[in-house]
């Protein structure tokens, strides 16, 4: 069974899991209060954790271990408001050698990939662009884009432009799915 397979198994089979059903809760916090990540372990997984690498603004966390005795890195990401396309294509460089075809990236990526992922008019600037590229170079895909590519869901609306986008994503290895 693939680490994609182990997880999707994990939520589709047990269900929302109570509070006390985490056997691990790491997480990255910034001392501000301004940013925060975390992953949870279910205690109905067998998942051993090796190695872990946080940032200090709560920016993100990573998880590399074995799920089901098969090695798997996950990611948790949260990009400020401002410059998250840079953040997160910076992040992923920095982040290269321990990103392979068992990595799930999830977060909140502040960034809308498509214009099909915002209900503005407005074009996908530059640093999405260049986000995009790095994704592409790094055969990283938008697992609920590949499959929902003509669905138009949101995770965020601004009040203040009356507007709804997708922000948060999971991302995986395209030969993974």
């Amino acid at each position: 069974m693939s680490s994609f397979s182990s997880v999707k198994s994990c939520f589709t089979n047990f269900g929302a899991p109570v509070f006390g059903g985490w056997r691990t809760i790491l997480q990255a916090n910034n001392e501000q209060k301004k940013a925060g990540v975390a992953i949870l372990i279910s205690d109905k997984v067998d998942f051993k954790a090796k190695q872990i690498k946080r940032d200090t603004e709560g920016q993100y966390i990573m998880i590399k271990g074995t799920l089901h005795q098969e090695d798997i890195t996950l990611i948790n990401i949260y990009a400020p408001n401002t410059g998250a396309p840079k953040f997160v294509k910076q992040l992923l460089i920095e982040l290269k050698e321990d990103i392979n075809n068992n990595t799930i990236i999830v977060g909140d990526l502040n960034t809308p990939l498509t214009p099909m992922d915002r209900t503005s008019r407005q074009k996908i600037n530059k640093e999405i662009i260049e986000l995009n590229e790095k994704l592409d170079q790094m055969d990283l895909v938008d697992i609920y884009r590949t499959f929902h590519p003509k669905t138009t869901e949101y995770t965020f609306f601004s009040n203040a432009h009356g507007t709804f986008s997708r922000t948060d994503h999971i991302l995986g290895h395209k030969t993974s799915l």
